[in-house]
């Protein structure tokens, strides 16, 4: 099974070579009716032949087109404490993809750490949840984590995701690219956020937002940084991000978007001695963690790093002999906050707890 790191290097043409050119044709042969498929029901849904229902509170989604991370979860969050500061009962609702049974995934346990006053519900089932959010907890708004393409419960508000270090999946729908669906599904948006902003100039800003603007004119278009604040261990421990610069860091990651990790560590000045990945939402268990320990013992590294998501699955303040700490990042809109609120604002309750 390919690493996220080695699929990205294969389909985006950086993995060279007869094989890797060959690889690459198998793949765009699976796209066809991959792609095909994903447009059939897109389009079953846009002409009624699906059904998509309603629950009576207003939906807010937060999405993307690629696979691997764009930053959902730290949107969902923003999303969730501006909802909460206007004394909005709001209820999370996720698919729970990742998930052992009974159990609740990364995504979830990050943010019932984030947010403890905020429902979280899992279920595939989302209208479901749904019903059940506004039956059990009289929640007046939900957030709809990973939703855009969760047609069958109606939403209000269709946020997009686009990172700005992989904005449109390498030009093909998985499996020949990352695109969930074809970039016209970008037409159902009704504001699309470029995530990791601050990690390019802004040309590169202005060329994605015109090229966003092709499909989805009529968006409102935001900006968004995830920027690492501090770091963060299992008891609740801080330390700064400076005691990284020109350390020997081991890092790993269970995540869709390994590169944005990476990206972050060599901003914040340490040595990455080695990067080890896992699979998304990864389940660690005693066996990774033994191996995690020999590894960083073997390297010699001075700090052993890995992202939230991890952490809270972990659950240990140690790995072997050395101390895990975790980056903690937090969202900053770097333009566009107005005219998003004047979205958000409309589907405030009229009546307030």
């Amino acid at each position: 099974m390919l690493r996220p790191s080695d699929f990205r290097a294969l389909v985006s043409g950086e993995r060279k070579g007869p094989a890797a050119i060959a690889l690459r044709a198998v793949l765009r042969l699976a796209e066809t009716p991959y792609a095909a498929a994903v447009a059939w029901r897109n389009r079953g849904y846009d002409v009624g032949r699906r059904p998509i229902e309603r629950v009576g509170v207003p939906v807010i989604s937060v999405g993307n087109l690629t696979l691997g991370g764009s930053g959902k979860t730290p949107m969902v969050e923003w999303l969730a404490r501006w909802l909460r500061a206007r004394h909005v009962r709001v209820t999370i609702i996720s698919r729970g993809y990742g998930a052992e049974a009974g159990a609740r995934n990364d995504e979830a346990l990050e943010l019932e750490e984030r947010l403890p006053d905020v429902p979280h519900l899992q279920n595939p089932d989302r209208v479901e949840a749904a019903r059940v959010a506004i039956e059990e907890f009289e929640c007046q708004a939900i957030v709809l984590d990973d939703g855009f393409q969760h047609r069958r419960l109606a939403r209000d508000l269709d946020l997009v995701l686009v990172d700005a270090l992989e904005p449109f999946g390498f030009g093909h729908v998985f499996p020949r690219g990352t695109l969930r669906e074809s970039l016209t599904g970008l037409r159902r948006a009704h504001a699309v956020a470029l995530s990791r902003a601050d990690l390019v100039e802004a040309t590169e800003r202005a060329r994605l937002k015109q090229a966003v603007k092709r499909y989805a004119p009529d968006a409102v278009w935001l900006e968004v940084a995830h920027a690492p604040k501090r770091l963060v261990s299992a008891s609740g421990e801080t330390r700064s991000l400076d005691d990284l610069a020109g350390q020997r860091v081991a890092a790993f990651c269970g995540i869709g978007n390994p590169a944005g990790f990476r990206r972050t560590l060599e901003r914040c000045g340490a040595t990455l001695v080695d990067f080890r990945e896992f699979p998304d939402h990864h389940a660690y268990d005693r066996a990774d963690i033994e191996a995690l320990a020999e590894w960083a013992e073997r390297l010699d590294a001075t700090w052993l790093v890995c992202t939230a998501k991890d952490l809270v699955k972990l659950r240990v303040e140690r790995i072997g002999t050395r101390p895990l700490w975790a980056v903690g990042i937090e969202l900053e809109l770097l333009a566009g906050l107005s005219d998003f609120e004047a979205l958000l604002e409309p589907l405030l309750p009229s009546e307030k707890p």
